[in-house]
């Protein structure tokens, strides 16, 4: 038998990070070894994702973490103020990072391919591990070709700490590198309360809704003369996002450097 992929979860308190400690205890592949979370104390990782105690308790520091276990790979489902600084923490100690909090720059991922480079590890930044929304921003991008007039609607709860979303801005990115900067709509239009029209990114607007019992859901709609077209894709439970997090962690092993979205490691 193979052995086990070494396994630590940041963000392990948080709702996700709960579902990749149990997504990981789950895998006979996958082997939980450490579990970070700085407010929840020294409980049961396993007892705190809501499953049965597994023996690793939750650790308040990263670092002290990572010091004292031999991991493979860390799973950040942290908080966007902390994504950056854990990934370099990570690749320091020769672990590949699988990120999916938001907020880390094109600037930052540089730096950090730069470290993978080094150290000679693979690392992958996601937006989203959603097989679904990897498609959703897929046939998008395939379809600004003959549609260039669009506009991104992402929905998610009123607790989200980032606007747009990292999948809405990852769905521009994908857009942008098939269809030219098109400037849309009036060119004497005015927004008479401002912010009305949305976040402008390359001549399109994207537009973020938060409200409570909205979970995650994103469209995006193109306007052509006498039809329109919508795609969307609807996410129900965290536990949607959990194949694409497995996959993720078993593909990092196999890779160096710094990867960008979760459809360049699909297969």
């Amino acid at each position: 038998m193979a052995e086990k992929i070494k396994v630590a979860v940041a963000g392990a308190r948080g709702r996700m990070g709960r579902e990749v400690v149990k997504m990981v205890l789950q895998d006979e592949q996958l082997e939980l070894v450490a579990a970070v979370s700085p407010s929840a104390g020294p409980v049961d990782a396993g007892i705190l994702a809501g499953t049965s105690a597994c023996g690793v308790l939750i650790s308040p520091d990263l670092e002290t973490a990572l010091a004292a276990v031999e991991a493979d790979v860390l799973v950040d489902f942290s908080i966007p103020q902390v994504g950056y600084e854990n990934t370099v923490t990570a690749i320091t100690h020769g672990v590949r990072p699988v990120i999916g909090t938001t907020g880390i720059t094109q600037d930052q991922m540089k730096e950090l391919d730069k470290l993978c480079q080094e150290r000679g590890i693979g690392a992958l930044i996601a937006p989203n591990f959603s097989i679904g929304a990897i498609l959703m921003m897929q046939f998008a991008a395939q379809a600004s070709k003959y549609f260039p007039h669009l506009e991104i609607i992402e929905y998610h709860g009123d607790q989200k700490l980032d606007a747009p979303s990292g999948t809405s801005i990852k769905t521009a990115e994908l857009i942008s590198e098939i269809r030219p900067e098109l400037r849309q709509g009036n060119p004497n239009e005015e927004e008479i309360i401002d912010g009305s029209r949305g976040g402008y990114y390359n001549g399109f607007r994207i537009h973020s809704v938060r409200l409570p019992g909205v979970f995650a859901q994103q469209e995006v709609v193109f306007g052509a003369f006498g039809q329109t077209l919508k795609i969307r894709h609807d996410s129900y439970d965290r536990a949607g996002y959990m194949p694409g997090v497995n996959h993720a962690v078993k593909k990092v092993m196999t890779y160096t450097g710094l990867i960008y979205g979760f459809e360049h490691i699909m297969d």
